[in-house]
C-alpha cells in the first residue's frame, strides 16, 4: 500500500484540505485499497481539533467529507509509515528535512505538483482568509500528485 502524508504548520487548514481532496480522488479512481492518505502539522497547537471552519466550509461546498479528521503533529514514526511526505510550503519542507530520519521517503513540496503556477508555497488561509484560492491550488496539486503516484507505482 502506498501511503501519503500532507504536512502544514498546524494541520487545520491546508493539509487536512489536501488530505480530504486527495482521498476523494483516490476513491474516485477506485484505489482505496492501494493508497492511504493522512495529514499532520509541524506544530502542536491544534492537536485534536477539527479542521478550520474555512476549510470545512469549502469542503462542504464541494461535497468532500472530512469526517473523523482531527489535527495531529508530525512524529518520528511517520518516516516509517509513509512513502510520500508532502509539505505545503517551503518552511514546512525545511522543518521536515530538519527532523528527517530516513532518506528513502519521498519528501516533496506540494507546489512542485501544481503546473503553470507562480506560487512557491500554498498560502496559509489561516492568515490570508483565502480558502477558495487555496482549494484551487490543492485540487490541482492533488490531481497531479495522484497521476505521479499512479505512473510511478502502478
Amino acid at each position: 500500500m502506498i501511503k501519503v502524508l500532507f504536512v502544514c504548520l498546524g494541520n487545520i487548514c491546508r493539509s487536512p484540505m489536501a488530505e480530504a481532496v486527495f482521498r476523494k480522488l483516490v476513491e474516485r479512481d477506485g484505489l482505496e485499497k492501494e493508497i492511504m492518505v493522512d495529514s499532520a502539522g509541524i506544530g502542536h497547537w491544534h492537536i485534536g481539533k477539527v479542521p478550520h471552519k474555512g476549510t470545512r466550509n469549502i469542503l462542504d461546498e464541494k461535497t468532500i467529507t472530512y469526517e473523523g479528521m482531527t489535527a495531529r503533529q508530525v512524529e518520528p514514526a511517520d518516516w516509517d509509515r509513509f512513502d510520500y511526505i508532502i509539505a505545503m510550503d517551503q518552511q514546512n519542507l525545511s522543518d521536515l528535512n530538519g527532523i528527517r530520519e530516513k532518506n528513502d521517503v519521498e519528501v516533496k513540496l506540494f507546489m512542485d505538483f501544481v503546473k503553470d503556477e507562480d506560487e512557491k508555497d500554498v498560502p496559509d488561509p489561516y492568515f490570508t482568509g483565502n480558502f477558495d484560492y487555496v482549494y484551487e491550488l490543492v485540487e490541482a496539486g492533488c490531481q497531479s500528485l495522484l497521476e505521479h503516484i499512479k505512473k510511478k507505482q502502478f
